[in-house]
C-alpha cells in the first residue's frame, strides 16, 4: 500500500539569511515501487553548506531547489519495498533524496553500503562525500608534502575536522585549524589531532594565523573564504597550495562576498588557488573508503556527529549549522513510530 510522507519543500528564494516563511513542511503519499525502483524509508539525513546556495536561482554545478517540490540531499535508509532484484528489501542503502521521510528512488540511483563495516550515517560523513572531499582537496587538489605546514578553516566542521587527521596522515609537520568558539578550538587539540587551534571569533586571525606558523603555511584548505582566505594569502610561502572548497562566510551575503584584498600575492608568491567539486574525484572513493576503514577500527582516526531528532526538526537542523552549531557531521536522525 501507498506509504504517507512528510518532506521539507522550498516555497520562496531566500535574500540573505533564510527564514521559515520560505520553506513548506508537506504531507504527500509515496507510490509503491514500479519495475526498477525501490521504496526507502529514511533514516538519517545530511545537513551541508552547498545547500544554502541551491536555494538560489543561479546555474551552479548542482540545480537549485526547484520551488514548491521536495528539496533533495543526501540520505540514508532501509529498502521497505523493492521492484529491482538487485536491492532486496532490508538492505541499507545510500542516495540523493533527503529531506522527507520515504523516498521512491531508481534503483540505479541508490547505492547499498554495509552497514557492519561502519554505522549507516557514517555513509553521509567520513565514509561519505564528506570524507571523500577532505582527502581529495589534501592528495589531488592542493597535494600535502611531507614536511608541510597546513592550515584548514572551518576545522570543527564536518569536512574540516576529518582534514587535520588526514593532513597528519599524509606528513604535514604542522596542521593549523581555525574554529568558532573556545570549546571548538580545544577540541581541535584534544580530539582531531590539530597542532595549533585559532578561534577566530577572538583575537585578530592574521597575527593568530602567523604566531601559530611563524615558517608560513604551505597548504590550504579553504572552506569559510573571505578573511580566513586573505589571512592564508598572507601567511602563505612560496609555491603554496590552496584547496577551494567552500566560503560559507559569504553564502548569505546579498550581491555576493568582497573577494580577498590580498590576491595579488598569489603572483609573487606563485600559489596556485584551485576551485573542487567532490563529484570531479569519485573515482578516489575506493581508496578513500579503505584508508578511512582501518583508520577509523585503529581508532586513528576520530569522527564527530551533531545530531538532531526528528524530520520536522530538519530545517533547525540547516539553519543551526550554518550558524556554526555544529561539531563534525550535521545530522538528522528520523525517528519512525
Amino acid at each position: 500500500m501507498p506509504v504517507t510522507s512528510r518532506e521539507w519543500r522550498l516555497i520562496a528564494r531566500p535574500v540573505g539569511t533564510p527564514t521559515a516563511e520560505d520553506f513548506e513542511f508537506a504531507t504527500v503519499t509515496v507510490d509503491d515501487p514500479g519495475p526498477g525502483q525501490v521504496l526507502v524509508r529514511n533514516d538519517w539525513l545530511s545537513v551541508d553548506p552547498y545547500m544554502r546556495g541551491r536555494m538560489n536561482d543561479v546555474p551552479s554545478y548542482i540545480p537549485p531547489f526547484v520551488l514548491n517540490e521536495a528539496m533533495t540531499g543526501g540520505a540514508v535508509g532501509t529498502v521497505v519495498a523493492s521492484g529491482d532484484e538487485r536491492i532486496p528489501v532490508g538492505a541499507t542503502v545510500s542516495h540523493f533524496f533527503g529531506w522527507r521521510e520515504y523516498a521512491l528512488v531508481n534503483a540505479d540511483t541508490a547505492q547499498m553500503v554495509d552497514p557492519a563495516l561502519a554505522p549507516a550515517q557514517a555513509y553521509l560523513g567520513v565514509l561519505g562525500t564528506t570524507g571523500l572531499t577532505a582527502y581529495a582537496g589534501l592528495t589531488e587538489v592542493a597535494p600535502v608534502r611531507e614536511g608541510d605546514v597546513v592550515f584548514i578553516s572551518g576545522a570543527a566542521g564536518a569536512v574540516g575536522s576529518v582534514a587535520g587527521q588526514i593532513a597528519k596522515q599524509l606528513g604535514a609537520s604542522r596542521v593549523i585549524g581555525s574554529a568558532g568558539g573556545p570549546e571548538k578550538a580545544a577540541r581541535l587539540l584534544s580530539e582531531f589531532g590539530y597542532d595549533a587551534a585559532i578561534d577566530y571569533r577572538q583575537g585578530d586571525l592574521y597575527a593568530d594565523l602567523a604566531a601559530a606558523a611563524p615558517d608560513g603555511i604551505d597548504v590550504y584548505f579553504d572552506n569559510v573564504g573571505g578573511d580566513h582566505l586573505d589571512a592564508a594569502l598572507v601567511t602563505m610561502n612560496r609555491g603554496g597550495r590552496i584547496a577551494l572548497c567552500g566560503a560559507i562566510s559569504g553564502y548569505n551575503e546579498v550581491g555576493g562576498a568582497p573577494g580577498p584584498s590580498h590576491l595579488p600575492l598569489a603572483i609573487g608568491k606563485r600559489i596556485n588557488l584551485r576551485g573542487m567539486i567532490v563529484g570531479d574525484h569519485l573515482h578516489l572513493a575506493p581508496e578513500w573508503i579503505g584508508k578511512a576503514a582501518g583508520w577509523l577500527a585503529d581508532g586513528s582516526l576520530r569522527t564527530e556527529e551533531t545530531v538532531v531528532d526528528g524530520i520536522d526538526h530538519a530545517l533547525d537542523a540547516f539553519t543551526a549549522m550554518m550558524k556554526g552549531a555544529n561539531t563534525g557531521k550535521m545530522l538528522v536522525h528520523l525517528n519512525h513510530n
